[in-house]
């Protein structure tokens, strides 16, 4: 019995690649450097600021962390200009509040970003599990059993959908059902099919047939 659809954020719930892609960009041609295409930039963004600087600059800069709070701080500014909920995520959420279903978001993301960004998107969740609400995150598995204590469900009950691997074994490790957004930043070397999830969703809309 599906009692709660549990959400990664970015690149699984919201599609926010376009102001993290901004931000990096800020940050490159502060230093002197070309700005980089959308396309090359979408598949760092689940793996974190400092991974899309490392990727960005071909190295690990000696300054990365200057650079690290130089690209927060223009993405937090500017958190939610171009980011939306992915196609057919709204009729997904109206469904599952309409059958009553409970939902919430567990992401990696620190909650001075995550609770902005919930908040200009105006989701109604549940509950919201950020990357330093505990002091472990994915793939540890506790930041979505200690979702389920905040939405009072077995994890056995609830579906974890998310798009990177840390994702699907978190769930798997907390007992729950695992979905992959393959249509979320995965990359090249992603391999979502060797995973182990229990679902491959091509699109946000494949979820109501779950329903």
């Amino acid at each position: 019995m599906l009692e709660a659809v549990l959400f990664d954020l970015d690149g699984t719930l919201a599609d926010t690649a376009p102001d993290l892609a901004a931000a990096l960009n800020h940050v490159l041609r502060s230093e002197n450097r070309d700005p980089l295409p959308f396309d090359e930039i979408r598949p760092w963004v689940s793996h974190g600021a400092k991974y899309m600087i490392r990727q960005g600059f071909k190295e690990e800069p000696p300054h990365i962390d200057e650079l690290w709070s130089q690209l927060v701080d223009f993405y937090q500014h500017n958190i939610a200009t171009h980011t939306r909920l992915f196609e057919g995520m709204d009729q997904i959420l109206r469904t599952l509040e309409k059958r009553q279903l409970k939902w919430g978001i567990v992401t990696n993301k620190p909650a001075f970003l995550t609770d902005p960004l919930v908040q200009a998107l105006d989701l109604n969740c549940k509950c919201v599990i950020s990357g330093d609400t505990l002091a472990v995150k994915k793939p540890d598995p506790a930041p979505l059993l200690f979702a389920c204590q905040q939405l009072a469900v077995d994890p056995a009950n609830v579906l974890y959908v998310g798009d990177a691997q840390r994702d699907i074994e978190a769930g798997k490790r907390a007992g729950m059902r695992t979905a992959v957004a393959l249509f979320g930043y995965l990359d090249s070397h992603d391999s979502p099919d060797t995973w182990g999830a229990d679902i491959l969703l091509t699109q946000p809309i494949d979820l109501l047939k779950l329903f």
